[in-house]
């Protein structure tokens, strides 16, 4: 079994939870996105952002705004819409719920 497939898959499954919750506090731009997952030891690429952001809009969680840079072409700034906010209120619950029933099973039973 190749664990670092596992883990892929694993935080493969919590991405978008992450980019919500990164454009949850404030209107966000893709680079900026990137840096945050990078600095916190989650990867992603462009090839991946990007397509999420796109479908992630198109179910209506967010939206954006074009703003003019001093460096080069207009940026795209992503911000969450009120169906996004109520959508990442419920994968927070969700969140938490999983957090704590990995606790419980994953405990050492010296610690029980």
């Amino acid at each position: 079994m190749d664990v670092e497939n596992s883990k892929a898959q694993m935080k493969k499954g919590i991405l978008e939870y992450c980019i919500l919750s990164i454009i949850s506090r404030g209107e966000a731009y893709t680079s900026d996105i990137i840096e945050e997952m990078k600095t916190s030891k989650m990867l992603v690429v462009e090839g991946t952002l990007y397509p999420l952001l796109t479908r992630l809009k198109n179910d209506g969680l967010l939206t954006y705004k074009w703003v003019e840079s001093k460096s080069g072409p207009p940026r795209k700034y992503y911000q969450l819409t009120k169906e996004g906010e109520r959508f990442l209120e419920a994968l927070n619950q969700t969140w938490n719920e999983l957090v704590e029933a990995v606790k419980k099973l994953t405990i050492s039973t010296e610690n029980k």
